[in-house]
């Protein structure tokens, strides 16, 4: 990689001070290379451009709407309640979908000598440059036409301030939750108790929406207003309402929430330095490694993990043991097994718990949630659930990159590989499934109906498994050399969206048997779920591999190109 200056060597002269503007210009050649010769990756960049152009053209009128209506009675509501959605997404999406870009990946500036602030700085400032940025810069400016024509130039003003405010605000969250989650994934112990918050803290977001729609149906707008208003103070609504307050004649508040979103921007970047530091140097400690006691077997059975314990000594189980090894170490598959957790409780509850009629009340006026669920509702909330399992890989030999070579120079068949690594990943997922539908059917009180939602699990999981392989062979992509496991190279992040879409849209519409049968056979389905499920994946997964494999013998090393990263 080219230096954005010669600190490296310094010629004779007065030095040149490294600034962020450098930062930018190193972004935009590296991207510029990246796109040299790869058609597909333009069409790719300029497809998923024009598509986040017209979301944000759409929530620019959203945004504008009390202006453009003349009415400022809900534009508090709409600016806190939209604003801190946007603030929520850029918080959550890199963890859960996209990644972050890592064109600029900080690792590579680890032996140069640059101070720390300069470094945050620059990388900050890069990361504006891309399309999201742009994306939502265009949205919210409904925000600033709202307010100036509510309140005239002076509130737009201030509209426009603190909405470029509340950009900064969402790159500096984004790159520094997206930091400090892949540090703490380094950290077996720490990723271990990660794991277990985040499926907790998932778990009860569901009866947390039962209880919030039921106070949404005793509620008015005007006590919606009161909390947008509650909202406005916390930096998620704070630079967003800014000129609405002072449209409204409250132009005391504005340099208040202003200095709100500046201290939380200071706060998140100087948290980001923090673990930015610790993820270019490798300094998270796993601690020491612990003693082998009664280890038999020789050095052959070592290699072996214990959930892969019982594998044939041959060339199946060590592909076997080493992606199982691999599945639980490295921290780019640990943050996907975490999203499969995450979602894979959150999903059904939300869909079959909400769901249900809010009429029972009790005589202190508290409301319950009664589940008219029927078992179709629950196949198809757990359909997405296996579709949401399976795509993990989509991409799975762009986690091994350039070591992929090591399997083709082996002549690795192709059958065995995608068997292989179907195996050791299904180790940690089918446990995950088995428990969502345990937790499910408790919370339904249906434990007659295990069976149907095992077999549902079963059957979309071996449709997804068989998908993916076509489409990890055929349309694998290259992800970047950093210890973020969320990082995305420049225009990979919409290669995976896209992807990803294609593969749960086919996932589905494969599985979509299982939702007629649970809807034509009726009681006698709850029986026959399990096993027709079961073989049903079963035998997808296992023709995906036959037919997967025979192309994947043909295009091994076009498939290591693909996955090689670009330097």
């Amino acid at each position: 990689m080219a230096l954005p200056v010669n600190v490296a060597a310094a010629p004779a002269g007065p030095a040149r001070t490294v600034s962020a503007r450098h930062f930018v210009r190193l972004k935009l050649r590296v991207m510029g290379n990246n796109f040299r010769g790869q058609g597909w990756r333009i069409a790719l960049f300029i497809g998923g451009a024009l598509v986040g152009l017209w979301f944000a053209a759409s929530a620019f009128f959203l945004f504008a709407a009390p202006g453009l209506a003349g009415n400022g009675r809900y534009a508090v509501l709409v600016a806190a309640a939209g604003g801190g959605l946007l603030v929520l997404g850029w918080l959550l999406l890199p963890l859960v979908f996209f990644g972050v870009d890592e064109t600029l990946d900080p690792a590579r500036f680890a032996l140069l000598p640059l101070p720390r602030r300069t470094l945050v700085t620059g990388l900050f400032a890069a990361a504006l440059v891309s399309v999201p940025v742009l994306a939502m810069s265009v949205a919210v400016l409904g925000l600033v036409l709202t307010a100036w024509a509510l309140g005239g130039w002076s509130a737009g003003l201030v509209a426009l301030v603190g909405v470029l405010a509340g950009l900064l605000l969402c790159v500096a969250a984004s790159r520094a939750v997206t930091s400090a989650f892949a540090s703490m994934l380094r950290s077996r112990r720490v990723r271990d108790l990660a794991a277990v918050l985040l499926a907790v803290a998932a778990a009860l977001l569901g009866p947390l929406q039962v209880f919030g729609l039921a106070a949404l149906r005793e509620t008015d707008w005007t006590r919606l207003t009161g909390a947008a208003t509650v909202l406005g103070w916390t930096p998620f609504g704070a630079p967003w309402t800014a000129g609405i307050d002072v449209a409204q004649g409250r132009v005391w508040a504005a340099p208040l929430k202003l200095l709100i979103t500046v201290a939380a921007i200071v706060a998140l970047l100087a948290w980001w330095s923090r673990s930015l530091e610790s993820a270019m140097v490798g300094t998270a400690s796993t601690g020491k490694a612990p003693a082998q006691r009664g280890v038999t077997g020789g050095a052959v059975a070592q290699l072996f993990p214990r959930a892969a314990g019982w594998a044939r000594r041959d060339r199946f189980g060590a592909l076997v043991a080493r992606e199982a090894r691999y599945w639980w170490r490295d921290a780019r598959r640990r943050a996907s097994l975490i999203t499969i957790a995450v979602v894979g409780i959150f999903v059904p509850v939300l869909i079959n718990v909400t769901g249900g009629d809010f009429a029972a009340e009790d005589g202190a006026g508290f409301t319950a949630a009664t589940s008219d669920s029927s078992p179709v509702v629950v196949t198809i909330s757990l359909l997405f659930v296996g579709v949401l399992a399976s795509v993990t890989l989509a991409n799975q030999f762009g986690f091994d990159g350039n070591a992929y070579a090591a399997n083709v120079v082996a002549g690795v068949p192709g059958r065995v590989e995608l068997r292989a690594r179907m195996t050791a990943f299904s180790l940690y997922v089918l446990p995950m499934l088995a428990v969502v539908a345990v937790v499910l059917s408790a919370l339904l009180a249906r434990p007659a109906w295990i069976g149907l939602m095992v077999g549902s699990l079963a059957a979309t999981y071996g449709v997804g498994l068989a998908v993916n392989s076509f489409v990890s062979v055929l349309a694998a992509y290259a992800l970047p050399e950093t210890s973020n496991p969320f990082a995305m190279n420049s225009g990979a992040g919409v290669a995976k969206g896209l992807l990803t879409l294609l593969s749960m849209i086919t996932t589905a519409v494969v599985a979509v048997p299982m939702v007629v049968a649970a809807a034509l056979l009726g009681d006698a389905w709850l029986w026959l779920a399990l096993p027709v499920g079961a073989a049903y994946g079963l035998g997808a997964a296992l023709l995906g591999a036959y037919l997967a494999g025979d192309v994947l013998d043909r295009r091994q090393p076009e498939l290591l190109a693909m996955v090689t990263p670009r330097r």
